[in-house]
């Protein structure tokens, strides 16, 4: 069971390097994309980690836009690019931390091999609050000078938009990982049909739906389960979700994920230290 891991990360290179170490496995290999806004010398220490490697088509990332879905993108080319028959794609950020020791996550996908961990509900029928990103105008990814205002204009003017190729749209979480095959498959589905790119680049956070939107409409909808298999605490209702803690051990260690999202060495070391203590004991039922 070959794994390619993306990461997607932006500072904190410790804890980045504590990540990476702990996805070491024979059969795994992390390719690390560094928001082009970041001076990548300050990674450098990650690349003295064996099986880590840098994505090279560096993006300058922005909360909210394309950007984010072109950094997975540039890494998806990598991956194939570089001739190795993975089995997954684990789609990362620098605040995720394993649950679980490698071994385990690597028996866990060959016992499901052949599936899709996403979140995709429904924008109409389950998560409503994404439907103003499909109907209306953003310009998140343009760098216009007033380009709020010009969103209301612009959306007062034009009619609602509508999906293109009539695609169901479907997703809540970015985080997924999925197979080989689908990842080739959204890259060569994206290169002949240009105009989803436009209409995923004028909406709001395009990474929470594009690739679940473009599988579940597909022969890959059969194989994809509503799981992306990531412990997050929504409890404080904002935007992101909530940073972990100490405090959230007997929930992290019941929960049956294998990822935790979002931790932070700077906010609580221990709670990193606590997950390698239970994840060691862990074991395949």
């Amino acid at each position: 069971m070959k794994i390619a891991h993306i990461i997607l990360a932006h500072a904190q290179p410790e804890q980045l390097q504590r990540l990476a170490n702990k996805l070491l496995h024979p059969d795994a290999d992390s390719y690390i994309h560094i928001d082009a806004k970041q001076h990548i010398e300050a990674f450098n220490a990650l690349r003295h980690i064996p099986h880590v490697h840098f994505v090279q088509k560096r993006v300058k990332v922005t909360w909210g836009s394309y950007s984010m879905v072109q950094a997975t993108l540039n890494a998806f080319e990598q991956i194939i690019a570089s001739g190795i028959q993975y089995d997954y794609i684990n789609l990362l950020s620098g605040q995720d931390y394993p649950l679980n020791e490698a071994s385990f996550i690597h028996q866990y996908f060959a016992l499901h091999h052949g599936k899709q961990f996403m979140e995709f509900y429904s924008i109409y029928d389950a998560w409503h609050e994404a439907i103003p990103r499909v109907t209306k105008y953003h310009l998140i990814n343009y760098d216009i000078r007033g380009k709020y205002k010009l969103e209301q204009v612009v959306n007062k003017l034009m009619p609602v938009r509508r999906m293109p190729r009539g695609l169901e749209p479907v997703g809540r979480s970015q985080w997924f990982t999925i197979t080989l095959p689908a990842a080739r498959y959204i890259l060569h589905y994206l290169h002949d049909h240009p105009e989803v790119t436009r209409f995923f680049k004028l909406t709001w956070a395009p990474d929470e739906f594009i690739f679940q939107t473009i599988l579940f409409n597909s022969d890959f909808r059969g194989d994809m389960v509503n799981d992306n298999l990531r412990y997050m605490d929504w409890s404080e209702a904002k935007p992101s979700p909530k940073t972990l803690t100490s405090a959230d051990i007997p929930a992290l260690e019941q929960s049956g994920c294998l990822f935790a999202r979002k931790v932070n060495i700077q906010t609580d070391k221990n709670l990193l230290d606590a997950i390698d203590t239970f994840s060691h004991y862990k074991t395949m039922a």
